[in-house]
């Protein structure tokens, strides 16, 4: 059954992220607002086809641990649900994102017009500069900036080196971090073709104030995701 209710969200899921492109390219020349409405929208319809489908929801915990004003969100990355779900918890979330992905045809041209971050991995301190310049104006209007510091999706219990730009926007930047722990991969892993029916939950953990050195920031962040992070992937197995 499992497989079965795959095979019918994967057919959902590009099916109507194709149409949703090909439309979305009407939208270029209006202001960023429509693009990004029109980009959460489908989201939403993704997510509804996601729990209808294959039976696969989700929980939010530690709101409170959320900053009165807007904040890095410096989130674990598992699986593509994790690049749709900021949308639906903040008004207008900015993402981090590879600078490479921007060449994709038509999602990277939507992503481009949404405001979203790229960075060059290979273009040093020059690319590093132009991220945190992108995050403080981002910052100023008010939008969250969601930064995946692995740079890339991790299987549930698996772990890579921070990229150094978490480590640029928490110094430069001087704004609370909030860590972000999650099991999304557990039931929609990276680049898995299953989905599996459940809960995700995604959890805010407290904020990290500025004013750590370098050594000391990276070492609370990382403690804080892997010690959450492992807690719900077990507690998400066990569930299973």
């Amino acid at each position: 059954m499992t497989a079965i209710r795959s095979i019918l969200f994967n057919v959902f899921l590009f099916g109507s992220l194709t149409v949703f492109l090909f439309g979305a390219v009407f939208l270029l020349p209006l202001p960023e607002r429509v693009m990004e409405r029109a980009v959460t929208g489908w989201t939403y319809f993704a997510r509804w086809g996601l729990k209808l489908i294959v039976g696969l929801d989700y929980e939010i915990r530690g709101r409170e641990h959320l900053p009165d004003g807007p904040a890095i969100l410096a989130s674990k990355h598992q699986s593509a649900w994790d690049t749709m779900a900021f949308l639906w918890l903040f008004p207008r979330p900015v993402y981090v994102i590879k600078k490479e992905l921007l060449s994709i045809p038509l999602w990277g041209w939507c992503a481009a017009r949404c405001g979203h971050i790229p960075v060059d991995r290979a273009g040093g301190a020059g690319a590093l500069k132009q991220m945190v310049r992108a995050t403080r104006a981002a910052l100023a209007k008010g939008r969250h900036v969601v930064i995946f510091p692995e740079g890339t999706r991790v299987a549930p219990g698996e772990k890579l080196p921070f990229h150094p730009g978490i480590a640029a926007l928490y110094s430069q930047v001087s704004v609370p971090v909030v860590p972000v722990a999650l099991n999304s991969g557990v039931f929609w892993g990276r680049r898995s073709f299953q989905k599996r029916p459940g809960t995700i939950v995604l959890e805010f953990l407290p904020a990290i104030p500025p004013g750590l050195d370098r050594k000391a920031f990276i070492g609370e962040l990382e403690r804080r995701l892997d010690t959450a992070g492992d807690r719900l992937i077990h507690e998400a197995r066990r569930a299973a």
